[in-house]
């Protein structure tokens, strides 16, 4: 009873955090622009934070770090040391400064609306609009998966309940606060996470005897490989499929627009590098960690049955021996990684489609309160969509949700992330080109659904196809660029002119030197 009443009261305040937040953070979302980049004013410690958790929910925590943990060992370390280092830092300082000029000086406030007016083609725009449509609802609807499981080892609540609860709650400090409130309720989310990761490695490793005493055993299991201590070496026992887990959890956030919508919020330029730094510690702990947890899944193989239970049983088992006051911290803690992740993509398919599809298409005069109501109102639409599908899913075991869930990465920055990074760097970039990725990213990721057996080996997994995707934009887009028509170059003046700033100083004149 205690033990109950500890976990309902942290519960509760977490709850009452969150809304209040929202609540308060109401003034700053009266426009377009507040209510979708915060009035472009968000701190670094914000910026990096909202990145952050956006970037890893309990997709990750419980579904990857036991699925990719159980599979490599050890070595699945290497994707969280892949999204510390490619996904976060590189990712800042390659993007970060130039999205945060170029976007505010085309006024753009999506990802489709940055394509459209960068590339001069409103098809291109409502195209990228249906694709973030399309393959954001199915990831959407799967965050509350991993909570399944959770709830179910530290309370005695149905699921549903659960899923109703965290979407509800979700959607009154997204509606209220919009972005403003989204950062700031992540910026406490993602301390708790940071507390939260470091806490159950301890507990885990010294249920196990400790960080010595565990390796010692990890190395001690064959598992599916007949090569002694795999699971505790450097590269695991199957180095390529991990490296694909890397590319496509890394690579993939330079093209997702959840994740690149963070940039154009940003106070400043000077505020990024310092959010360079923040964000990539945050990822090294945080994804580090759960990836370094999972590693040493196979210690509870005893426990475990992979065939009946899968990998997401994987992660819980570890964590059911836990004292309850750290359970009821892991069960905050994945409620902060899928609550943060949910508000970022429900606000980015809101507000996209409201400002690339709706307006200017469908209502030809919306005015700034106007578009506002809409996103409001489709921010509820889509969470009441995923809540549907999720529970769907729970009930029937439909796996299509979860397969396409699985695709979702792979298609939109196997479509984005080319085109995206060309277009800030590169004025040869065309309008072709972009077309070109979008349709082969789509079309590819699509019939690894349907027709996987089709595809070669190596790329019948969704995160190896995902990955290859990426890859081949990034040829794709300056080859097709090359052989197609180029951009009107008064037209690429215009965009890249921001990039051109003059700079005034005072000289005072050299002893010795001619006027």
């Amino acid at each position: 009873m205690v033990d109950m009443l500890i976990k309902l009261v942290l519960l509760l305040v977490f709850f009452g955090v969150m809304v209040g937040i929202g609540l308060y953070c109401r003034r700053h979302a009266t426009d377009v622009n507040g209510f979708v980049l915060g009035g472009r004013s968000v701190g670094p410690w914000l910026t990096a934070f909202a990145y952050g958790t956006s970037y890893f929910s309990a997709v990750v925590f419980v579904g990857y770090a036991g699925q990719f943990g159980w599979k490599y060992g050890l070595a699945a370390t290497w994707a969280g040391l892949g999204n510390a280092f490619l996904g976060s830092l590189l990712a800042w300082v390659v993007l970060g400064r130039r999205t945060r000029i170029m976007t505010q000086h085309l006024d753009s406030a999506t990802m489709p609306e940055f394509f459209g007016k960068r590339f001069n083609s409103r098809p291109l725009k409502l195209c990228a609009s249906a694709i973030i449509f399309i393959f954001l609802i199915p990831y959407t609807a799967s965050l509350y998966n991993g909570l399944s499981r959770l709830f179910g080892m530290a309370f005695d609540i149905d699921y549903s309940v659960c899923v109703l609860v965290m979407a509800a709650l979700t959607a009154i400090y997204v509606i209220a606060g919009g972005y403003m409130a989204t950062a700031i309720n992540d910026f406490i989310q993602g301390i708790i996470m940071l507390i939260g990761i470091v806490a159950v490695i301890l507990s885990v490793l010294n249920s196990q005897g400790g960080f010595l005493a565990s390796l010692e055993k990890l190395a001690m299991v064959k598992g599916e490989s007949s090569i002694p201590g795999v699971y505790a070496s450097f590269f695991g026992p199957d180095p390529i499929n991990l490296l694909g887990v890397v590319i496509l959890t890394s690579l993939g956030t330079w093209g997702l627009p959840q994740m690149v919508q963070k940039f154009y919020a940003i106070k400043s330029e000077n505020a990024i590098s310092k959010g360079t730094i923040i964000s990539t510690f945050f990822a090294l702990v945080v994804a580090g960690g759960c990836y370094f947890l999972g590693g040493f899944g196979r210690l509870f193989s005893d426990q475990i049955d992979i065939a009946a239970n899968g990998y997401d049983s994987v992660v819980p088992t570890m964590l059911s021996g836990l004292p309850t006051l750290l359970i009821a911290v892991v069960v905050i803690l994945v409620l902060s990684a899928s609550m943060s992740t949910l508000s970022s993509l429900v606000l980015t398919s809101s507000s996209t489609l409201t400002l690339d599809f709706i307006k200017g298409s469908l209502i030809k005069d919306m005015d700034e309160k106007r578009q506002v109501k809409w996103m409001r109102g489709l921010v509820v639409a889509f969470i009441a969509i995923s809540v549907v599908l999720a529970l769907i899913q729970y009930r029937s075991n439909v796996t299509f949700i979860a397969q396409l869930m699985g695709v979702s990465w792979g298609a939109l920055a196997g479509a984005f992330l080319a085109p995206f990074l060309y277009g800030l760097y590169w004025k040869r970039a065309t309008r072709a080109s972009c077309w070109v990725s979008f349709i082969f990213s789509t079309i590819v990721m699509l019939a690894n659904i349907f027709w996987r057996a089709a595809f070669p080996v190596l790329l019948q997994s969704p995160i190896n196809a995902g990955a290859f995707c990426m890859l081949a934009g990034l040829v794709l887009v300056p080859v097709v660029s090359l052989f197609t028509k180029a951009p009107e170059q008064q037209l690429l003046e215009k965009i890249f002119s921001c990039y051109d700033r003059k700079v005034t100083v005072s000289v005072k004149e050299s002893i010795g030197e001619d006027s």
